[in-house]
């Protein structure tokens, strides 16, 4: 006979529902999304703007659900995901396979049809590309890392194309600057985490090519970083004081990386912060900037 306990199906709890959708993450990118529109030349209609914005946060989250589905057996491994839902048993797989289909499939119509056909172009290769290419590929090279960073930068770009429906080398610029970023935020946290991504699996820079060879390409892509970040001075996006403070933040961000090259975890989770405040603070720069700079 089965007991009462074991009869009755485990209630599902709707806070671990919204965290297959990893919710901080999706706002961050929203966030860069709405940037993007912020920025773009062309006006663009309220209603535009928050479909746009819905269908972005759902594209995104749709993505994350089914990174958390592909994942669940490699999140059991590591400390700082074995507590989310599908890892601790909390939820079935099941629910996060059909929140990101049920997502993707409405999210990416409504986008075309709603927005432009290119806006939903765009959402479609970043879901597609993240799900299936970036999420399978960490397993196997760490080239994984330079896949995952377009679907990391493609929504700043959506929200530029939301405005000009088309692709024009200052919104191109906002992809480079989101692409080159994440590679040292990445990568520092693979070098301080590196312990658990080899538990899960995961293949990782630092696993695949040594530590230093991990830390020099830091330096190299934050070099890169700031050079495109200067690009949307030179299109004309934005104005001296964004420059002034690209150049700065830059700077600051360039000696972590250097800082970054001395033995040790220690100087990985310091350029961690950094590129966390560095595009903080670049983004409220940008924003102060182009608000001034078009009064």
């Amino acid at each position: 006979m089965f007991s009462p306990t074991e009869a009755t199906p485990r209630p599902i709890a709707l806070g671990d529902v919204v965290a297959l959708t990893k919710p901080r993450i999706t706002l961050m990118v929203v966030i860069t999304a709405a940037g993007g529109m912020w920025l773009a030349p062309r006006a663009i209609s309220l209603f535009t703007a928050l479909v746009m914005l819905a269908t972005t946060a759902a594209v995104v989250a749709a993505a994350n659900a089914l990174n958390c589905w592909l994942e669940r057996d490699s999140d059991r491994l590591m400390q700082r995901t074995m507590k989310r839902p599908l890892p601790d048993g909390r939820l079935e797989p099941k629910v996060a396979l059909w929140l990101g289909v049920g997502l993707g499939v409405t999210s990416i119509p409504l986008l075309t049809f709603l927005v432009n056909p290119l806006t939903g172009l765009l959402g479609a290769i970043a879901l597609l590309s993240y799900v299936a290419i970036y999420t399978p590929m960490k397993r196997t090279s760490s080239v994984a890392l330079l896949v995952g960073a377009v679907p990391g930068a493609l929504p700043p770009l959506m929200g530029w194309t939301a405005a000009t429906e088309s692709l024009d080398p200052p919104g191109l610029a906002l992809f480079a600057v989101l692409f080159f970023w994440q590679i040292p935020h990445f990568l520092a946290i693979a070098l301080f985490r590196q312990d658990d991504y080899d538990r899960a699996g995961l293949k990782t820079l630092p696993s695949e090519r040594g530590v230093d060879a991990a830390k020099r390409q830091a330096v190299l892509y934050t070099g890169m970083l700031v050079v495109s970040s200067v690009l949307l001075y030179v299109f004309q996006v934005a104005g001296l004081l964004y420059l002034v403070s690209a150049l700065l933040l830059g700077f600051l961000f360039f000696m972590a990386s250097i800082a970054n090259l001395r033995p040790g975890t220690e100087p990985a989770r310091k350029l961690f912060v950094v590129s966390l405040v560095y595009l903080t603070l670049l983004f409220v720069a940008l924003g102060i900037d182009t608000a001034l700079f078009r009064a």
